[in-house]
């Protein structure tokens, strides 16, 4: 497992983020302490990117986690030496200067936001109140369920957030009790066996300044989440608990006490239903991915001579599960010969929105001249759930191939091609005999006899 921190760029204008990541290798991602905060700077949210790569059926896997940072105004400030604990291991950096610059424009700071933490202080310290009467207030507070579509097509992803909201005046009202240990009930709750699940990387719980029917809100991320249908079952979510404490204040407030006596409250969310629509009739509809997708395509040149080897690369970037692209088959054609794909898949998680991208690199080596019609070759059909109809990307680029019919079973290996350059020209190319495996069981049985002989005859000499 490796894990490293990446700083932003020191010098930025103040309309733009500041960021700090960390990439880790190696491993999946099980916790890791939260992100440094920098005097004069906002914490405004994560981005998770997943790179994926499959290369001659290894994979290896790249985690990318990136907390941004809004600062409140111009000048020069320090982030200090900070450490991160990622899966156990401790990530240190040494910090820098951070130099915030005039924008064009003028910017709005990010509204601060009240905290959850820290409550409770003063009776630890002091001991409990004096006995006195205490009464409940009431609280604006509640938990939502709260999903961007209520009806999707098999295939389509769905955004679902667990969220819970209060108002600020509620902040000395509420705290958080053992999230930790309530969140893996809830999350069995809410998991859906007919669907694709991908969540997203978010483990602090922050509040987030939102505006809901003219009214000012604090909300709280628990979880979030893309479900993508595996067919026509709606995905049901249940209404769901989560224990909060909740302060009772003093009647009779006396001065130098914290006037609270600490109780529970249990809120619960609202079921939800989200309907699936089948896909309409097409004769792959059981077959292709569902997503809004385009077709980023490279090649290293767009020609070549017969014999020589090149690289195609078919991307297929856009919102969906990419987990469901498949690699586009290449029609067979004659004088071509086709190696690969190898895989490599990028994934991306903000906003509240998952997409990336999805490159299958092809090696090709053309044995005849003329022009190579890729697009009649390579093709990928996609529904787009946004338009409601199926679509087909298809490869638009058009090699030309000069020089004479070749038939040689040699060709000449990409120069940037590890695989080719250091392992199979290595390679032992020597003939063997198909049946070399049953003469060497014969020797060895020749040999065994020889042993019991020799075992046999030291016997009888000792008889």
């Amino acid at each position: 497992m490796q894990a490293e921190l990446e700083l932003g760029e020191a010098s930025f204008p103040v309309t733009e983020y500041y960021t700090i990541s960390f990439r880790l290798r190696g491993a999946a991602l099980e916790r890791y302490s939260a992100f440094p905060d920098i005097e004069g700077f906002k914490k405004s949210g994560k981005s998770s990117t997943t790179t994926t790569r499959i290369v001659e059926g290894q994979t290896t896997t790249e985690l990318t986690i990136t907390q941004r940072y809004a600062a409140y105004a111009e000048g020069e400030y320090v982030l200090k030496p900070f450490t991160m604990v990622i899966n156990g291991v401790t990530v240190r950096s040494a910090g820098a200067t951070l130099q915030v610059e005039t924008a064009p424009a003028a910017a709005t700071g990010p509204p601060p936001s009240g905290s959850l933490q820290g409550m409770g202080l003063l009776d630890k310290l002091f001991g409990k109140p004096k006995p006195q009467e205490y009464v409940e207030p009431k609280d604006n507070a509640f938990m939502a369920l709260v999903p961007d579509k209520t009806s999707v097509y098999v295939g389509e992803g769905v955004h679902v957030g667990l969220y819970f909201y209060l108002t600020p005046a509620d902040q000395g009202l509420l705290a958080f009790h053992d999230f930790g240990g309530q969140l893996p009930a809830i999350l069995q709750q809410l998991r859906q066996r007919t669907a694709w699940e991908e969540p997203f990387n978010e483990q602090e719980i922050v509040p987030e300044p939102v505006t809901m029917g003219g009214k000012e809100f604090l909300r709280y991320r628990l979880y979030e989440a893309e479900y993508y249908p595996l067919n026509t079952e709606p995905l049901m979510f249940p209404a769901v608990a989560l224990r909060m404490v909740k302060y009772r204040l003093a009647k009779n407030p006396t001065e130098g006490l914290d006037n609270r006596l600490e109780g529970y409250k249990t809120y619960l969310s609202s079921a939800r239903t989200i309907t699936v629509k089948p896909l309409p009739p097409h004769p792959l509809r059981d077959q292709v991915p569902v997503g809004s997708y385009q077709l980023r395509e490279a090649i290293n040149q767009t020609t070549f001579r017969t014999g020589q080897a090149f690289t195609y690369s078919f991307g297929v970037e856009g919102e969906g599960n990419l987990a469901a692209v498949s690699a586009p088959l290449v029609a067979a054609r004659q004088g071509l010969e086709v190696y690969g794909p190898d895989v490599r898949q990028e994934l991306t998680r903000q906003a509240g929105r998952v997409g990336g991208r999805k490159v299958f690199t092809y090696r090709f080596v053309a044995r005849r001249p003329g022009p190579l019609p890729l697009d009649s070759l390579l093709a990928m059909v996609f529904f787009d759930p946004a338009t409601g109809r199926y679509d087909t990307l298809r490869a638009e680029v058009r090699p030309l191939v000069r020089g004479p019919v070749s038939t040689a079973s040699a060709f000449r290996a990409p120069s940037d091609d590890q695989f080719y350059q250091n392992v199979l020209f290595d390679a032992n190319n020597t003939l063997q005999p198909l049946d070399s495996y049953r003469d060497v069981r014969r020797y060895a049985n020749y040999i065994l006899a020889a042993l019991l002989a020799v075992a046999v005859w030291g016997w009888w000499r000792k008889q």
